[in-house]
């Protein structure tokens, strides 16, 4: 992805390292051991009785729904195989065996009870919050081709000028603004790129090297929390709260950034506090030379335009009527039609997170399209449990999970089962806030997550530059990802006592 960018080089060398991992014979005989056990767990799952789950008017159908679940929870967490892979066979499995175009003898629906409709299956990975990823990723591919994005990166970052307290900061900021509209992986990779011949300037002895590599993941993780393009957890949520036959909410694109980016650039500050003090710079001045590779032609204005029309129409559209979703589309038509990008460019797309997400929508179609969802609220009392504790535990799986497997599949796993348990509790939820509280909370808590090199690419990527040890990582990304989680509670609280979504 992005093959035109600064710092693909960094990419590339990641993803090799990453695959040469997975292809090491000793990780392969431990990949076997695990297919086996996910496929012996699901299966008995899927041949038990249905009274054996203790839900009344539970069909076979909705058993072989739960199985998937298992099924997905096992692959994602246990890492069997690519995220992506994993949320492509739910949605095989669902069509074959779930729905009205699936095997003949398997999908009886006299026998096997309501199937799902293989044409609503199939529409998750054309859900409108995949079309604002692509939307996302169309502009960042655009930006990259013409060069913009470093153009920008030497513009925004001039003003913080030579101190370099300063130019940490400046990093921190301009990583953090990137990554609310680009890839945080590539973000990190390009701003990453931008440090080596600063890393050059100053001795090896002090420690503002480390400052300044824990800088870029730091922000790249903390700023996709600012819109709901940043990271795939944001877009999942949202997803959630604004699905019609759900919750919805209709919470729009500027709302979110409304009290999201004020959390962030919080955050960020703090992180810049936090940083200057744990490791602080022996030299003062920094002298900073960034190159730009931007176009001055007709494509790169046009790109120019388009972008700041866009994120103006995410901000508005409350105002003019046109839902995000509808507005993620305008960048790509406009730059298909100039020339901006060709057929060879939508290569670039990160279809694989696409996947992921379309994987975790195909979930949460299967629980609510076939009743299951319903059963299991009418089933379990969630009526009666404490919202406190709801709040607290999604937060801490969330937060537990993402620091070892993808956040999207953390995001993607969590997401259907609370927008069940906070439909269930209804008006209980408002004492926490309300049901935007529990599922942004999720959100949030995913980005938080940030101890481990393994934890999220922008981590490893700045522990792949040799300028941090793994223990230094996990002090800062405790801190910071406890304050970012006490912090966006708190605002999310806040916001929903005020009844401002």
């Amino acid at each position: 992805m992005f093959k035109s960018f600064h710092g693909f080089h960094l990419l590339d060398a990641y993803h090799k390292r990453h695959q040469a991992q997975k292809d090491h014979p000793a990780r392969l005989r431990k990949q076997t051991i695990e297919a086996v056990l996910v496929a012996i767990i699901t299966l008995v799952i899927w041949n038990l009785p249905t009274s054996a789950f203790g839900i009344e008017g539970l069909t076979i159908v909705h058993q072989r729904i739960i199985a998937i679940f298992v099924f997905a929870t096992l692959m994602w967490i246990m890492e069997v195989v690519s995220s992506w892979a994993t949320s492509v066979a739910i949605i095989v499995m669902m069509l074959l065996f779930c729905s009205d175009s699936g095997v003949k003898w398997m999908c009886d629906p006299d026998q096997v009870g309501q199937l799902l409709s293989y044409k609503g299956v199939m529409a998750t990975f054309a859900d409108p919050v995949i079309m604002l990823f692509i939307g996302g990723f169309i502009l960042a591919i655009a930006a990259t081709k013409t060069g913009l994005d470093s153009q920008l990166a030497k513009v925004l970052l001039k003003p913080f000028g030579k101190k370099s307290d300063n130019v940490l900061l400046g990093f921190l900021l301009i990583t953090g603004l990137f990554s609310m509209f680009v890839s945080n992986t590539a973000t990190a990779a390009m701003m990453l790129t931008f440090l080596t011949p600063v890393f050059k300037q100053l001795p090896p002895e002090g420690k503002g090297r480390i400052a300044l590599a824990l800088s870029i993941p730091l922000a790249a993780n903390l700023g996709g929390m600012g819109t709901p393009i940043g990271t795939p957890p944001n877009t999942i949520a949202l997803k959630y709260l604004n699905d019609p036959e759900g919750l919805n909410m209709g919470l729009g694109f500027g709302q979110w950034m409304m009290f999201m980016l004020p959390l962030v650039i919080v955050l960020l500050f703090l992180g810049w506090f936090l940083l200057r003090k744990m490791f602080p710079f022996s030299q003062k001045t920094i002298e900073l030379n960034i190159e730009s590779t931007m176009k001055k032609d007709r494509k790169t204005y046009i790109v120019i335009v388009t972008f700041f029309v866009t994120v103006l129409l995410w901000l508005l559209d409350t105002v003019t009527g046109i839902n995000s979703y509808t507005v993620a589309m305008i960048p790509f038509v406009v730059f298909a039609l100039t020339g901006v990008i060709g057929r060879q460019d939508l290569e670039e797309i990160n279809w694989s997170v696409i996947w992921m997400v379309a994987g975790g929508f195909a979930l949460g179609y299967g629980l609510n399209s076939s009743g299951l969802a319903a059963l299991i609220v009418k089933a379990i009392p969630f009526g009666d449990f404490s919202p406190i504790v709801i709040l607290i535990l999604s937060g801490l799986i969330c937060y537990g999970l993402s620091n070892f497997i993808s956040n999207s599949a953390t995001a993607a796993l969590l997401m259907p089962i609370l927008a069940v348990v906070c439909a269930a509790m209804g008006d209980k939820l408002d004492a926490i806030g309300g049901t935007s509280t529990v599922l942004i909370g999720v959100a949030i808590a995913s980005s938080s997550a940030m101890v481990l090199p393994i934890s999220t690419p922008p981590n490893a990527l700045a522990y792949a530059t040799n300028m941090v040890k793994q223990n230094d990582m996990a002090r800062i990304g405790i801190i910071v990802g406890i304050l970012s989680m006490v912090l966006g509670y708190g605002v999310l609280y806040f916001i929903g006592q005020l009844h401002l979504l």
